[in-house]
């Protein structure tokens, strides 16, 4: 992409990066472009904390709530529809915005262009672990693919398994893919902020939205989620809140216990995302917002 320069604005949940670029965009006419891989599904408005329609229609706002939750999205599927947005919106500022880390990898770093692996190959993947062991296993990954072995952490089996997977059915090692790419978006054609704030209000802001949450209706959006009797591995049935809040519907825990713990949870995710942007993005710039926010 060529000027004007593309703006990216990442940050944990609740930490007022919304809001922050909500307020870009009306200073600077910038179309608001989501970065965030459960803001995609429209059936998670209340759940993701998206932008309000009235924010919405304060400035332009793209690829929010485009997907029905039964459709998977992957990290490649947003970035193609990110550069055919970015193509579109050619001469005009753009804000990208979210918290979902691998997004801006793939915008900055490169996207392995990795081929579909079917169920069946997974699956082999799968039960060869857990027929043999993690110990065992590790010596056969390590024959396809020595770095990803040493790479992956004990206990991962998903992307221990994945790695089998993809070595055993493209002939070629994950670590092979992974080092093959090229960044999404041109060097020097965008700047990266994070929003960083200070933890504790940070965790406190995250405990006040699942309360605002429940205000505006996360207990019915739950309700019609697990009415469609959708599989519990999409990425839409395991967004915060939703396990949670399932299990008091269902009779399970209360009210109480249900906010607590997507408290709790909610928590945890922000603490992930920060550990993940202060590892991956050392040198963008850091702000640190936090009022009341949807972002």
């Amino acid at each position: 992409m060529t000027a004007p320069l593309i703006q990216l604005i990442a940050g944990p949940t609740a930490s007022g990066k919304s809001r922050l670029a909500l307020e870009t965009a009306e200073r600077t006419r910038a179309v608001i472009v989501n970065a965030d891989s459960q803001q995609l599904y429209a059936d998670l408005r209340v759940l993701s904390a998206r932008p309000s329609v009235e924010e919405e229609a304060r400035a332009e706002h793209r690829l929010y709530g485009v997907a029905d939750a039964a459709d998977a999205w992957s990290v490649g599927r947003w970035s193609r529809a990110v550069m055919e947005l970015l193509a579109q919106l050619e001469g005009r500022p753009v804000l990208l915005v979210g918290g979902t880390g691998l997004y801006f990898t793939a915008l900055t770093k490169g996207l392995a262009d990795i081929p579909d692996i079917p169920v069946e190959a997974r699956d082999a993947a799968a039960r060869a672990f857990d027929t043999g062991g993690e110990a065992a296993f590790r010596q056969r990954l390590a024959a396809l693919d020595p770095a990803a072995e040493a790479r992956i952490e004990a206990g991962d089996r998903q992307r221990l398994t994945r790695a089998w997977a993809v070595a055993d059915h493209t002939g070629r090692a994950l670590s092979d893919w992974t080092a093959d790419t090229t960044p999404l978006l041109a060097p020097g054609s965008w700047t990266g902020t994070v929003v960083e704030p200070d933890r504790a209000a940070l965790y406190a802001n995250c405990d006040a939205r699942v309360a605002r949450m429940v205000e505006a209706g996360a207990l019915d959006e739950v309700r019609a989620l697990t009415a469609r009797g959708l599989d519990p591995a999409l990425p839409a049935m395991k967004a915060v809140g939703v396990r949670e809040f399932a299990a008091h519907l269902a009779g399970e825990a209360t009210l109480e216990a249900a906010v607590e713990a997507t408290r709790q949870a909610t928590r945890n995710y922000a603490k992930r995302q920060l550990t993940w942007f202060r590892n991956q993005t050392p040198a963008w710039a850091r702000v640190s917002p936090i009022v009341t926010t949807t972002g």
